[in-house]
């Protein structure tokens, strides 16, 4: 006996069986977009800056809290796709070259630099 063939079954669709598109979808199941309702809108109130200005003095905990995440996880994250093409580009031509150590020492100068208060908070703190 031979088997009948299923219309419309995913064997030979390959990733196609998978992803369904609009199009492929029969009319009766494509999904009509639905109105949006229209709410009240209110506005969110922006949160203030811990140290809005250097007169401020920032919290003993709030200090020791971020010490305390610091000495259990230092590395920070960042997206940069031209800094990361220029470090990567000095790793292959340089003998030795770091590219953690020159992207901390490039951040520590500009952050101290920037932000010369805060930065004095942490300078007598073992970090």
């Amino acid at each position: 006996m031979t088997a009948r063939k299923k219309t419309g079954g995913a064997l030979g669709k390959g990733l196609d069986a998978l992803i369904k598109s609009e199009e492929s979808k029969a009319p009766e199941e494509v999904e009509k977009p639905k109105p949006l309702k229209k709410t009240a809108r209110t506005k969110t109130p922006k949160p203030t800056p811990r140290l809005a200005s250097s007169k401020t003095p920032a919290p003993d905990q709030t200090i020791q809290d971020v010490l305390l995440e610091v000495h259990k996880n230092p590395r920070i994250s960042l997206w940069s796709a031209r800094s990361a093409a220029v470090l990567r580009f000095l790793k292959k031509t340089r003998p030795e070259f770091s590219i953690s150590k020159e992207a901390s020492a490039l951040i520590e100068a500009a952050v101290e630099d920037k932000y010369p208060d805060i930065w004095k908070l942490f300078a007598d703190q073992e970090v």
